[in-house]
């Protein structure tokens, strides 16, 4: 009799079939709707996850400019950018990005830190589209709409 095979199967990228997500990120938390995204850039959520092959989905952000932050993070989170010059750092809150010019850059740049770094991560980040209003262009690849408020909800203990 012959024993059972004990293989995984590698997806390989010509197999790898990417969906499109809707997340409205109305009033959701940074953190826990960065982590929900990320793992659907990276193709977590599916069977045939494989680490070193780009099988995640296209996630639609709309309203990423209404993300929250719990606790006082809002005034004490800092970002922090490099001017290349000596005693170049500059430093600014979160709550002056997100009254900014570019309030989604807060809830892209939670995602970006939780993908990998290297080619890898910037091919699945090429797969995120935020958008600040509830309008976006991408209604065409009919994305379906996730709940992430229950989401979170779920997996809460105690709830």
């Amino acid at each position: 009799m012959k024993a059972l095979m004990k293989t995984t199967k590698s997806a390989k990228p010509a197999e790898v079939e990417k969906n499109w997500h809707l997340i409205d990120a109305d009033g959701l938390v940074v953190g826990r709707v960065a982590t929900i995204i990320a793992n659907l850039l990276r193709g977590k959520h599916k069977p045939s996850f494989t680490p070193h092959v780009d099988c995640g989905d296209h996630v639609v952000v709309i309203n990423a400019d209404k993300v929250r932050f719990t606790g006082r993070k809002t005034d004490q989170k800092l970002y922090h950018r490099h001017t290349g010059y000596a005693g170049g750092l500059k430093s600014v809150t979160a709550a002056k990005v997100l009254e900014g010019r570019f309030p989604e850059r807060v809830l892209e740049k939670a995602v970006e830190r939780m993908v990998p770094r290297g080619p890898l991560g910037r091919d699945q980040m090429r797969a995120l589209h935020l958008y600040n209003g509830t309008e976006h262009p991408h209604a065409g690849q009919n994305p379906q709409t996730l709940d992430v408020a229950s989401l979170n909800r779920k997996n809460k203990v105690g709830a």
